[in-house]
């Protein structure tokens, strides 16, 4: 299988943010899968009953940043 890689960058309120990452993590929750669309493409990825957490913090005079990501 061919690697599919979908990269999204956008300004967005905190608020916003945060519910972007709330329907993520009921995708996950509820139907055991997580989905994207962009450009007209829809990609439907299953996720397994235990992943891996990995979660950083940078903490910078200019930017911060949080990067969570889970693999399985």
């Amino acid at each position: 299988m061919d690697l599919i890689e979908i990269k999204e960058k956008e300004l967005l309120s905190r608020e916003a943010a945060a519910a972007r990452l709330h329907a993520l993590a009921d995708m996950l929750a509820k139907e055991n899968d997580v989905e994207f669309e962009r450009g007209g493409m829809r990609v439907k990825v299953h996720v397994p009953d235990e992943v891996h957490l990995k979660l950083e913090f940078e903490l910078g005079e200019d930017e911060s940043e949080l990067e969570i990501e889970l693999t399985w």
